[in-house]
């Protein structure tokens, strides 16, 4: 893919091409952490309030915690502490051992609204109605060839480029990577409207013969609903009218509320792809240009999320000389697996949701009987869907902590998730434990934090909430040793 410059802008140390969720979230940590960084945008600057996702899980919250950004999130939105699945399977969210234990309902511009602000005040240069149209990189940096509004292409040369820019990614084609996968659901349709009648709930969700719908509150008077009907599956561009919305809403839910007044109509499809790497050289992929999933679980925007904190920090570290480069090796090894993951568990949902056959219908009924009735498959399905149960890989022989996230623990300080706003390491020690002056003397060292309570272990917490190292005895040489190990 080559571009045809017309000039030459100086180097940047970062380009993130993509300005939804997971790209301004990536971009705000950069800047955030004394990186300069362009982001590039194929759509002018206008933040649509007809995006598709609508739920912000725990894990995303605590993330945006971190970042100081939850409460006024929180503020834009309702919450609700149970799902409900193939009407049998309930699962309580209130039990979820996280600050925030509910599934957020809010529409997807919201979170972007709050991402561009912070990424603007942080200093992010935007580049708004600039399409990707070349990508080249040797070992010192990567060329992208970006055409203006006015049509001129100007390259821009950067240390690293990360491509979030969706499933169509300019980037991901760029570098030649495959996406493969399959069309799970073969016609979806979204509509925004409102409803005459209020329903008793903030997510309203059922199927019923060969209808689903879905309905969820945005909590101004605006209502977001989704469904299919099995037997009418047609292209994206088929015309879609507030007719067949209504009808299939009645079948599926008994009622279509009295909707009325739809702001938008739309049909899609939805697959389930990934790339079989997120990582080319010094090009990166995250969010949907790295993998795409089922609607099923809410869990699309929340993993682009959760890919730019694990990457951000890791980029800022080695841009800023604090890691060596093998550490964005990392973000692979950590982030396609989950991506790998949340491909299984919100297809195997949809497939059973989506359940014909008596057999099918019968391994549905028994998933939900064995999950209702047994806590720790409960707990593990609460887990996965909230985004709280992963963890990363650890090196043989390490603490049993090591790549497991922590919760907001107490600290005689006030709060972990408060501690992270800095973006840098936090180490928690025993109230009575000696920390040399090494880990807060230099830039990039971690923060160092005691223990609100009587714990004895030693944590190394990294900027994106995970254990990068633990001990149960460690004295201060020992501390030292392993903060200069992670930490540089």
């Amino acid at each position: 893919m080559n571009g045809t410059g017309t000039g030459t802008t100086p180097t940047h140390p970062v380009l993130v091409v993509g300005s939804g969720p997971t790209g301004l979230l990536l971009a705000g940590d950069l800047a955030a952490a004394g990186v300069p960084v362009t982001l590039v945008e194929k759509r002018p600057h206008k933040i649509s309030n007809l995006s598709r996702a609508f739920g912000v899980h725990a894990r995303t919250l605590e993330q945006l915690d971190a970042r100081g950004l939850a409460e006024p999130l929180l503020a834009t939105g309702s919450t609700i502490t149970e799902l409900r699945l193939f009407r049998r399977l309930s699962l309580d969210l209130g039990t979820l051992p996280s600050r925030f234990p509910f599934l957020l309902i809010t529409p997807q511009y919201e979170v972007e609204r709050l991402l561009e602000r912070r990424a603007r005040e942080l200093g992010v240069e935007f580049l708004f109605e600039s399409e990707v149209v070349g990508l080249r990189q040797d070992d010192s940096g990567v060329d992208l060839d970006v055409r203006g509004q006015n049509g001129t292409v100007v390259t821009r040369r950067a240390a690293y480029v990360v491509g979030a820019d969706g499933h169509r990614s300019a980037v991901r084609q760029a570098v030649g990577l495959p996406f493969p996968g399959v069309s799970v659901i073969k016609s979806l349709f979204l509509a925004d409207v409102r409803l005459a009648e209020r329903p008793e709930s903030v997510l309203t969700v059922n199927g019923a013969g060969d209808a689903f719908a879905m309905i969820a509150s945005f909590g101004d008077g605006w209502y977001r609903v989704m469904g299919w009907n099995r037997h009418h599956e047609v292209p994206d561009d088929a015309p879609l009218d507030l007719d067949e919305v209504k009808e299939v809403t009645r079948r599926a839910l008994g009622t279509d509320y009295g909707m009325h007044d739809a702001r938008w109509l739309s049909r899609f499809h939805s697959d389930e792809r990934q790339a079989p790497q997120y990582r080319v050289g010094r090009v990166f992929l995250a969010g949907d240009a790295a993998h795409v999933h089922s609607p099923a679980g809410g869990q699309g925007m929340n993993t682009g999320l959760q890919d730019a904190a694990n990457l951000g920090w890791k980029l800022a570290a080695v841009v800023k000389g604090w890691a060596p480069e093998a550490l964005l090796d990392t973000y692979q090894a950590e982030r396609h697996p989950v991506g790998k993951a949340v491909l299984r568990s919100s297809g195997g949902l949809v497939r059973l949701a989506r359940a014909r056959n008596p057999a099918l219908r019968a391994v549905r009924a028994l998933v939900s009987a064995f999950v209702n009735a047994a806590r720790p498959a409960r707990a593990k399905a609460l887990a996965q869907i909230s985004g709280i149960g992963y963890r990363y890989p650890a090196p043989r022989g390490s603490h049993r902590l090591v790549g497991t996230r922590v919760p907001d623990v107490a600290l005689e300080s006030g709060r972990l998730y408060e501690a992270l706003r800095g973006g840098r390491f936090v180490l928690i020690v025993p109230k009575a434990a000696q920390v040399p002056e090494g880990p807060v003397s230099r830039k990039g060292r971690p923060a160092v934090e005691r223990w609100a309570g009587d714990r004895r272990t030693a944590v190394l917490v990294r900027p994106d909430g995970y254990v990068a190292w633990a001990s149960d005895d460690a004295d201060a040489g020992a501390i030292e040793a392993a903060v200069a190990a992670q930490v540089g």
